[in-house]
């Protein structure tokens, strides 16, 4: 297999929403490590543990694994408020924290609005996002954790590929081949003589060809099987060498080298990730 650069080298993460038991959330990242996972990622959501206490804690009762936001939605904290949380995450994690912003999730308005904060327009939005990264890299200097900037729009898109340093292409459910290579050449043209450096990342909704674990939740009406028969590029089916080699291509031509899963899916992910992770 080619020896490819670092930001081309498959990674993978889990993203899990942390368990309202300690000791349950230690040991899912204990076990997410085990299985070889080089990163757990938490969502930002009221509804769960606020992130960067979550993944803390993940940080301290593990070794090696990374960990990170996925991603935190910019209107629901002060960019200087989050240039000081990643700075001591990444001092409390030994370096192994990494940022995940986005312009927030469909659903985030209404966490703004439970946390009374103002949740702005799209253009508002993108700009925070912005103004945010720059606060991280101006506090953090020399010892800045990597950011991963998650978008769909082609504006949030050209943001990320211009100052991130991991760009997660967020797409919908049905979205087939042509959408993600559309917005990864939105990515390559604002990133220009970077995009080499430029680390590419997917969320994939499902692996396996069974029905889904109870713990991940599709979009109503969504079924897995329909994804898949219809070209979805967020599911991936068939053996563990045909997810590979799907996965080997799609870095070889658009190049996406990060995949990141719902916990419901880790351990049959697995063997995937143990033929791929680092290579």
């Amino acid at each position: 297999m080619t020896d490819h650069p670092p930001s081309r080298r498959f990674r993978f993460a889990v993203v899990a929403a942390p368990s309202p038991d300690a000791a349950d959330w230690a040991a899912e990242a204990r076990r997410i490590e085990g299985m070889g996972y080089g990163t757990l990622l938490v969502p930002d959501t009221t509804q769960t543990a606020a992130p960067l206490l979550a993944a803390a804690v993940a940080a301290a009762t593990t070794t090696t694994l990374r960990v990170g936001s996925y991603v935190l939605a910019a209107p629901l904290r002060p960019p200087t408020v989050v240039a000081w949380e990643a700075q001591s995450m990444q001092t409390l994690t030994g370096g192994r924290f990494e940022l995940g912003l986005g312009a927030g999730r469909p659903d985030a308005a209404r966490d703004a609005a439970a946390l009374g904060v103002s949740y702005g327009s799209p253009s508002e939005r993108i700009a925070l996002v912005a103004a945010t990264v720059s606060a991280v890299r101006a506090r953090c200097g020399e010892r800045c954790p990597p950011v991963l900037i998650a978008g769909s729009g082609p504006r949030l898109l050209a943001l990320a590929g211009r100052v991130a340093d991991c760009v997660a292409i967020g797409l919908g459910p049905r979205a087939g081949k042509v959408e993600l290579a559309r917005a990864v050449d939105v990515v390559r043209e604002a990133a220009g003589e970077r995009f080499d450096a430029l680390e590419l990342a997917l969320n994939l909704i499902a692996a396996g060809d069974g029905d889904p674990p109870p713990s991940v939740r599709l979009p109503a009406g969504t079924h897995v099987a329909d994804l898949a028969a219809a070209g979805s590029v967020s599911v991936l089916s068939g053996s563990v060498g045909q997810v590979a080699d799907e996965l080997v291509r799609r870095r070889d031509l658009l190049g996406i080298s990060y995949l990141s899963i719902n916990a419901g899916y880790a351990q049959a992910f697995a063997p995937v990730v143990e033929r791929l992770a680092g290579t």
